[in-house]
């Protein structure tokens, strides 16, 4: 565990993670493109999940470098890193076993998305964030619910869309669950560990 913990705290590790989840937030705003360009202005903060998360992440990132900690983005990071992860990885699945084909960037994403919601868990222990940080992240998270499957503005996969109240209901429960992850490492963050860089 100290081999891990000199691996998550090391200055070059942490510029490393913080250069991939630049560019995995780059690529994610990219791959929202075309569903972007649809939608109304009023939804556009609430419709590119993943790269939002690896956003909030890189915040983090960059105040543990500073050796500061940022709580709402800890809060938010963490929730939705953990939340847009899992989902990520159980639509593409949900594709390949539903039209039976997966190109090559689903697999990508696969692996993308399993390593965000990882990363979001690994660097816990270090977050600093109280109840009413995880209360913020927990009404971003269920509103983002509400605008993805009240009013249609969820992540595009051909081939689910007769599936999508049940994929709703999925995300609702998900989004319940990050939310306790969370509300377990805040209730935890006295006790957490001071990040220390090396």
């Amino acid at each position: 565990m100290n081999f891990v913990y000199l691996i998550l705290t090391n200055r070059y590790f942490l510029w490393l993670l913080l250069l991939v989840n630049i560019a995995g937030t780059i690529y994610g705003y990219i791959w929202y493109g075309y569903q972007l360009s649809e939608t109304p202005t009023i939804f556009i903060p609430f419709v590119p999940d993943s790269p939002t998360a690896s956003l909030f992440f890189c915040f983090v990132i960059f105040a543990f470098l500073l050796k500061k900690n940022w709580p709402i983005f800890e809060a938010l990071a963490l929730t939705t890193l953990v939340k847009y992860g899992v989902w990520a990885v159980v639509m593409n699945i949900l594709t390949l076993k539903v039209t039976g084909d997966l190109p090559w960037e689903g697999y990508m994403l696969i692996a993308s998305h399993a390593a965000m919601a990882v990363q979001g868990v690994l660097y816990g222990v270090f977050y600093k964030m109280k109840w009413w940080h995880v209360a913020v992240a927990a009404v971003w998270t269920l509103h983002n619910d509400v605008i993805d499957y009240v009013y249609g503005q969820y992540p595009q996969y051909p081939g689910l869309e007769n599936y999508i109240h049940h994929i709703g209901y999925f995300t609702f429960w998900l989004s319940i669950l990050t939310i306790a992850i969370a509300y377990y490492f805040a209730y935890r963050y006295k006790q957490n560990r001071s990040l220390t860089i090396y």
